[in-house]
Formats: structure tokens, C-alpha cells, sequence
């Protein structure tokens, strides 16, 4: 019987500087994202220190205090008891701290000293970042993306590696592709701006592949350009809200980032016109620039949808900020100025009935036009859909249409392509009340004109 192997637990400390003008709860809430992030990592987080410094120091990031205190931890590391739930569990063995997380993106020196002064691996914020990025990555595109971004953090760290590694990193005359007095190091920044190069083509391939397939899908499914798309701070609930609309198998998972590739799904159940919906990676205070430039195209559903769902967890005291952080990435991206509906999903988990009714009536009032619900409650579901819908429907015409007994087997593309409100029969066919799209109306027009029946090669195929 084959047995299941665990991974062994990694434990990390976390360190942050807070500096005079940022406020104790807007610290805190930094402090608490950082460990959520460590814990999509696989680490356990066993302790924080903070220190109040009127800036970052520019050798080691923290003062002089906070890293010899930080190096004694490290050194005597954290029992075991201290980490057991059940005293049963305790043990009084030590267990060693494999990494100090920095809530601030670092310089590579600053790094490196302060790396050589607590004796273990130090990862800033944005490294944390671009790691889970790097793990969470399945499609070829994702891959690529995260891929250079990762490269472009690693370039100016090659030259405090090589200061590491001694003498090989000097310079050096040889043969094998150097130059003479090519270092080592010159000859790594090399080979990184070349794989960024080749990476970038590769992107630009697979964009323009994408947008010819995307096209040809819209193009079979009878839609236009467009859709809606769900965007927001990552964990906000959209995979959840997503499978929800749309009634598909999408990953659920209660962690930071666990959707970095876009997934897009049809609206269920199917509406006139259909609805395509899209999950989009989320969003995280101080997202690294190069992801947000590498990513520009995983969110290109954003740039193209008719209808933006920002998906905001109502139950998080630090929802304001997270809002605020999406609104300042769809600027970056420039999907600012397509229509948006505010979902704030989760109220169910904000204490009893009253308190919940309490607070979707003051988001309502800050926010008019929003949406109060919980992903998990269909009639709440239902209701999202139904403006949903209604948004898609506002351009739409009502008519009425004649469809011949001669012509009956135009009627599953009547059905297919329009709304039908009311349909009747009499003497010379049906009478059909129909809302839809008017250029699909315009084309079924054309095919039910008695005297187009002799120009049937020339219509234009729904």
C-alpha cells in the first residue's frame, strides 16, 4: 500500500520597518497580507518583528538592534513545543528558521547584508510574489510572463551573488563564448537579457494566436467583442462568484493567487446575447511593476470586456484599501474606463442577519449602484445575473418576425439568437415577438423575406 508522503514544514520570521506616515492599521493589514503570501508559500510564520525607524537603513534595511535581536532568534530557533496544538505533540527539540520575509522590496546589497547578519535566506515582499507566481504558473503564456519578470528582479542581483562568490566573479580572459576580460557575472546579465528578449518574442507569438482564436470564438458563439470580466484583490472570492454564474468546475481555493491564468466561461443560464464571463489574476498591494507590465496581456479580458465585476471582500476590515488598490491597476492597464459594477461578496461572513443587513445598507450608501451578496447564496447569484443581463440588454431592439410554414427550419435559429417574448400561429405562419441584437435581427430578416429565398448563398450565416 502506497503511502503518502508529507512535505517537510518550512518556517519563516517576518520582518517590516514602519515609517511615519504610514498608520498602525494600514501596517497591520500589510503585516497580516505578508503572512497569508508566506502561507501560500508553504511557510509557517512562527514571529514578527517590527521596528520604527524614520526610514529604511540603506545597509541592511533594519537597525543594528532589530538585527542582532533577529540573529539570536535565528540561532537558537523555535522549539517544537511552542509550535504544538496538542501537548501530547510537544517536543523541546529546536526547530531550525529557514527564511526572514521583508515586507518592503530591497535592494540586492541591502539583501545580501542583511542575509550575512541573520544567518538565513532573506526573500523581500516582491520575491514572495513573484515565487507563488512561479509555482502557481500552468498555462505556456503564465509561464513565459512570470518567467521574465522573475528574470528582471534576478539581473541587478547577479553582481552582490558574485561579490558571494569570490573570485569568480572577477574578471577573466578565456574562451567558450566570453570575451577576454568578460566576467562571469557580465557574461550571466547576458545570457538574462537574451532569454528576455526570446521570452518576449515568444509572447508576442502567443498574443497574437490568442487574439486570432479568441476572435474566431466569439465570431462561432454568435457574440460580439466583450463580456464581462471579473476583476479584484486577490482572494476577494471572484473564482468562487465564477463558478457560481456560470456553473463551472473552476479552481476554489482559500489563498492568495491561487488563479493566475484567465479562465472564461459562458453565463448560465444562457441569456440573449450570450454572456461570456472571465476570472482574472487578482490584484495585491505593491504588485511588482514587471508583473504588472507582464501580465498586461493575461488581463487583456479586462481590456476587452463590456462589463467589469470588481469583486471586493466585504468581510475584510481593510477593504478600502484593497478597493483602492484595484482601482489604481486598472488605471495602469488602462481598463478604468469600461463600465464596472462594485460586488461586495462575502457579507455572510460578517456576524448575524442584523449586522449583516446593517452593513450591506452603509456599502450601498458609500458606494451607490453596488452589489451586497454572498457567492454562496443563489438567490443573491440570481440577482447579480439578472443585472448582468440587464446590462447586455440594454441596446437590444424588440420586434416582431413572420417565419413561413415553408420556413419552419429557420426556427431553432430564432431561438438560438434572439429572445423570444411571444410567439403565435396563424394562417400564413408564425408570428414571433423577438428581442435581440439588430444586426442578427437585420440578417433573420434577410432569410425570411420570401423574395431572398432564390439568394440563399449570399446571406449572411449566423
Amino acid at each position: 500500500m502506497q503511502t503518502e508522503v508529507q512535505e517537510k514544514p518550512r518556517y519563516a520570521i517576518v520582518a517590516a520597518v514602519q515609517l511615519p506616515e504610514v498608520g498602525d492599521v494600514e501596517f497591520e493589514a500589510s503585516l497580516a497580507e505578508l503572512r497569508e503570501l508566506a502561507k501560500t508559500l508553504g511557510f509557517q510564520v512562527v514571529r514578527t518583528f517590527v521596528q520604527k525607524r524614520a526610514g529604511f537603513d540603506r545597509t541592511a534595511y533594519l537597525g543594528v538592534g532589530k538585527l542582532e535581536e533577529i540573529s539570536m532568534f535565528v540561532k537558537r530557533g523555535i522549539r517544537a513545543d511552542e509550535l504544538a496544538d496538542d501537548p501530547q505533540d510537544r517536543d523541546a527539540s529546536a526547530v531550525e528558521i529557514d527564511a526572514l520575509l521583508v515586507d518592503h522590496e530591497i535592494s540586492p546589497s541591502q539583501a545580501r547584508n542583511l542575509e550575512l547578519a541573520v544567518g538565513c535566506e532573506v526573500m523581500d515582499r516582491t520575491m514572495v510574489i513573484l515565487e507563488i507566481f512561479h509555482r502557481n504558473a500552468r498555462s505556456r503564456a503564465a509561464r513565459a510572463q512570470v518567467e521574465i519578470a522573475r528574470l528582471g528582479y534576478m539581473a541587478p542581483r547577479l553582481r552582490e551573488a558574485a561579490k558571494l562568490a569570490g573570485p569568480q566573479g572577477r574578471q577573466r580572459s578565456g574562451m567558450g563564448g566570453r570575451g577576454a576580460g568578460e566576467s562571469h557575472t557580465e557574461l550571466d546579465r547576458r545570457k538574462v537579457r537574451d532569454r528576455i528578449a526570446e521570452l518576449q518574442r515568444e509572447i508576442i507569438a502567443m498574443e497574437l494566436e490568442r487574439k486570432t482564436q479568441r476572435a474566431r470564438r466569439l465570431e462561432r458563439q454568435g457574440i460580439g467583442l466583450g463580456g464581462v470580466s471579473l476583476v479584484g484583490y486577490t482572494n476577494a472570492g471572484k473564482s468562487t462568484l465564477m463558478r457560481a454564474l456560470t456553473g463551472s468546475e473552476v479552481l476554489v481555493a482559500n489563498k492568495l493567487f491561487a488563479t493566475l491564468d484567465t479562465t472564461v466561461r459562458v453565463l448560465y443560464p444562457e441569456s440573449v446575447p450570450r454572456v461570456l464571463v472571465s476570472d482574472t489574476v487578482g490584484f495585491i498591494k505593491n504588485l511588482p511593476h514587471g508583473l504588472v507590465a507582464s501580465f498586461k496581456s493575461t488581463l487583456e479580458e479586462a481590456l476587452d470586456a463590456s462589463l467589469l465585476l470588481h469583486v471586493i471582500d466585504a468581510s475584510d476590515p481593510g477593504f478600502q484599501r484593497q478597493l483602492e488598490v484595484t482601482d489604481e491597476v486598472l488605471r495602469e492597464i488602462g481598463a478604468d474606463v469600461v463600465p464596472r459594477i462594485r460586488v461586495f461578496n462575502k457579507v455572510d461572513q460578517v456576524g448575524d442577519e442584523a449586522e449583516q443587513a446593517a452593513w450591506a445598507a452603509e456599502l450601498q450608501a458609500r458606494h451607490p449602484g453596488c452589489v451586497v451578496m454572498s457567492a454562496r447564496r443563489p438567490e443573491e447569484v440570481a440577482s447579480l445575473r439578472a443585472a448582468i443581463v440587464s446590462f447586455f440588454q440594454q441596446d437590444l431592439v424588440e420586434e416582431e418576425l413572420l417565419l413561413p410554414w415553408s420556413a419552419q427550419q429557420l426556427r431553432g435559429d430564432i431561438y438560438s439568437h434572439c429572445e423570444v417574448l411571444e410567439e403565435r400561429a396563424e394562417e400564413e405562419g408564425s408570428w414571433f415577438r423577438v428581442r435581440g441584437e439588430p444586426d442578427k435581427l437585420r440578417a433573420l430578416r434577410e432569410r425570411l423575406d420570401p423574395g431572398s429565398q432564390g439568394r440563399e448563398k449570399e446571406y449572411w450565416e449566423l
